[in-house]
C-alpha cells in the first residue's frame, strides 16, 4: 500500500494508545481529544485494511495484528526520537521533555528539592513527575525511567545511583513509648502495636533487621496497613503506633523530639535511591541533565 504523510502521525497515535491501553491517556499526553485519537484510529484501520486494537467499554488492547505492527514500529520510531533528542546539543540551551516515575519518599526528600535549581537551569525543558509507589513499567507506560530503591530497581533497566545508602529505622512518638513501653529487641515488636506496610507485590512488609551476622525479620503485628510512608508518619507522630521508615524521612523529628528512633542497634543499612531507564535507548539530554543536577545538589546528603 501507498504509504502517506498522514500515516505517521497515526501510527504514533496508535504507539501511544497501545502503550497506554487507553484513549483518554494518550490523549492527554499527545494533547488529543480521545474521540480525535478514536476518529485516526478507525482511519488507519481502514487504509491498513485490518483492526489494530480491541475496544471495550472498560479496556483496549491491541489485537494480534496490532500487537505484531506495535513491535515493528516501535523500534523506529524511539530512534526518531533519539534522532530529534541529539539536536539539543546544538542549541545553546537544552529543551525537551522527560516524565519520570517516582515513589512519595523520593519526591519529598530527592526530586522535589532540586525542582526550583532545574527550572531555573533549564528552562525550555518540560519536565512531568509522576508519584507512585506501585513498581509499574515504566517503558510501557510512557516513562523516560523511574526512581526506586537500589535492591528493587528491574534486572533488565540501567542504573544509576542518586543518593547514599539509607539507614532504616522503627520510630515511635513519646507519648507512645510512655504509654506502651520500649521494645529493646524485635521480638519484642510482637507485643506492639505497629503499622504495617504493603508493598508491590501486594504483600505485607516483613520488617527486617540485623546486627552484625545476626538477621531477623518480624512479621510486624498491626492494625493499619499502608502503602505510602507519609501515611505512615502521620498516623505515627500521633501515637498510632511503631513505623520502619527509612531515615531520611524522619530525620526532622527525630532532630525535634518529635519522634524517637528505637532498637538503633539492629538498624539495617540499605541501598539508596537509584534512576533507571532503558537499556534499549539513548539518555535524553533533559534526563541527563536532571541526574546530573541531583547528583551535584545531593539533597539527601
Amino acid at each position: 500500500m501507498q504509504f502517506r504523510r498522514s500515516d505517521l502521525a497515526d501510527l504514533s497515535a496508535f504507539l501511544e494508545i497501545a502503550r497506554r491501553r487507553s484513549f483518554r491517556k494518550a490523549g492527554l499526553e499527545l494533547g488529543i481529544s480521545a474521540s480525535a485519537l478514536s476518529h485516526a484510529l478507525r482511519g488507519l484501520e481502514e487504509r491498513l485494511g485490518v483492526r489494530l486494537l480491541n475496544r471495550t467499554s472498560r479496556s483496549v488492547t491491541p489485537t494480534a495484528a496490532g500487537e505484531a505492527l506495535q513491535q515493528v514500529i516501535q523500534g523506529p520510531f524511539e530512534q526518531i526520537g533519539q534522532g530529534l533528542d541529539v539536536i539539543n546539543h546544538f542549541r545553546d540551551a537544552p529543551m525537551g521533555r522527560v516524565r519520570i516515575n517516582i515513589p512519595t519518599e523520593a519526591a519529598a526528600h530527592l526530586v522535589g528539592p532540586v525542582m526550583a535549581e532545574f527550572m531555573q537551569r533549564y528552562p525550555d525543558v518540560e519536565i512531568e513527575i509522576s508519584v507512585s509507589n506501585r513498581m509499574i513499567d515504566v517503558i510501557g507506560s510512557g516513562f523516560d525511567a523511574g526512581i526506586r530503591y537500589g535492591g528493587t530497581v528491574p534486572e533488565d533497566m540501567v542504573a544509576q545511583r542518586l543518593s547514599v545508602d539509607v539507614r532504616w529505622l522503627v520510630v515511635g512518638s513519646p507519648d507512645y513509648f510512655e504509654c506502651h513501653g520500649v521494645p529493646l529487641t524485635p521480638e519484642d515488636l510482637l507485643s506492639h502495636n505497629c503499622i504495617r506496610i504493603r508493598i508491590d507485590d501486594d504483600s505485607i512488609y516483613r520488617w527486617e533487621f540485623e546486627r552484625g551476622d545476626e538477621r531477623v525479620e518480624i512479621n510486624a503485628p498491626g492494625a493499619l496497613i499502608v502503602d505510602q510512608g507519609e501515611v505512615g508518619l502521620a498516623a505515627v507522630s500521633r501515637g498510632a503506633g511503631l513505623f520502619y521508615v527509612a531515615e531520611p524521612m524522619v530525620r526532622d523529628a527525630l532532630a525535634n523530639g518529635a519522634l524517637r528512633a528505637v532498637l538503633q542497634d539492629w538498624s539495617p543499612v540499605g541501598s539508596g535511591f537509584h534512576i533507571y531507564y532503558s537499556s534499549r535507548r539513548q539518555v535524553p539530554a533533559a534526563l541527563r541533565l536532571f541526574i546530573e543536577l541531583v547528583r551535584e545538589l545531593q539533597p539527601m546528603g
